[in-house]
């Protein structure tokens, strides 16, 4: 499915079983693939399909790189068809745990809030902000900005916060001022806001359109996933291992810091023309090679690169660049990006 393809127009069933039919093809990628079909089955109506998929992958031998996002999502889908009691139990086993990924705290707290549990999901907002922006040493309001990752939970707390009537503390605070969208926090949230559209008054009225048109901008913006516009990096020891192997490929690649000057470098010329969700694939010897006999291709032909990247990318092995500045950095130096690559 193209990123740009109405949503009306989805076929979700045909999809999901695309993206099945592609996890079969690559178990290694399974996760991700599995995630994207569990999606389309969802979104076609079929959720016990999609709490089988959800199982498949928590039952699989092989180790999972999100196993608290898998539970979450499973544990949101339960709850839409009618499996509470199992939803609840998943969720506390969730926050019990943990985890230190803020995707599974996302999904399971909108899932308690999407069915009125207001004070629980408050609870877990709360204490997924704690947990996760002041063990990172981030302290409202005058730490370090916190990384992007966790503003659906700062966002997703103020919304709760709003409904259940509570006055703004440092962490409100601190999700408007990492809000980038005209309207407010305070006016997106405002539960009075749904009697507004029942107003004769015409500025009213368009003022609350305003409202909802940057609402629903945020929301896809957040629900959207197209596939990045992906560079492919080696690591130091495949590089070596691709170049011995494929001499001719070494006039793309003449060293390892060449080779990573230049995606930094790639990445940001393409930044500064304004092309957006960019991210980085790693490559592996097998893989290209199993890629290239894919295509019937010779793996020394520099033409068959920008292919394999792109085939990764689809498979959901882009990792967002640029990453944060107190994140590690993309090279795998052990160094933070804003003390390697994203220094200058």
């Amino acid at each position: 499915m193209r990123p740009d393809t109405p949503a009306e127009n989805v076929d979700h069933t045909a999809e999901a079983t695309r993206w099945e039919r592609t996890a079969d093809l690559y178990p290694e990628d399974a996760e991700a693939l599995l995630l994207r079909a569990a999606a389309h089955r969802e979104l076609s109506g079929d959720r016990p399909a999609a709490t089988a998929l959800y199982d498949r992958l928590l039952a699989s031998d092989a180790a999972l790189d999100q196993p608290y996002l898998v539970r979450a999502l499973k544990a949101s889908n339960l709850w839409e068809y009618g499996h509470e009691a199992e939803a609840r139990a998943i969720i506390t086993g969730i926050r019990m745990a943990a985890p230190r990924d803020p995707a599974p705290w996302v999904i399971v707290a909108e899932s308690l809030e999407a069915h009125d549990e207001l004070e629980q999901a408050h609870e877990t907002f709360t204490q997924a902000v704690l947990l996760l922006l002041t063990g990172a040493g981030t302290s409202a309001p005058d730490g370090p900005k916190p990384p992007r990752a966790t503003h659906p939970l700062l966002f997703g707390r103020h919304r709760v916060r709003r409904m259940l009537g509570a006055a703004h503390d440092e962490w409100d605070a601190l999700a408007d001022t990492v809000h980038t969208l005209p309207i407010t926090l305070d006016e997106l949230h405002d539960p009075k806001r749904v009697w507004s559209l029942g107003s004769e008054n015409p500025a009213e009225l368009e003022a609350e359109i305003v409202r909802l048109r940057a609402e629903l901008g945020a929301y896809r913006e957040a629900l959207s996933r197209p596939f990045p516009v992906a560079v492919l990096h080696w690591p130091a020891t495949e590089l070596s291992e691709l170049t011995a192997a494929y001499p001719s490929l070494a006039e793309e690649y003449p060293s390892n810091d060449a080779h990573l000057a230049a995606i930094e470098a790639d990445l940001r010329e393409l930044a500064s023309s304004g092309t957006g969700n960019l991210g980085i694939v790693t490559g592996t010897v097998p893989s290209y090679e199993a890629f290239a006999a894919s295509e019937l291709s010779s793996p020394a032909d520099p033409a068959l690169l920008p292919q394999y990247a792109t085939t990764l990318a689809a498979r959901g092995r882009a990792v967002a660049w640029p990453p944060e500045q107190t994140a590690p950095c993309w090279c795998g130096s052990g160094r933070t990006y804003g003390e390697c690559h994203g220094a200058d």
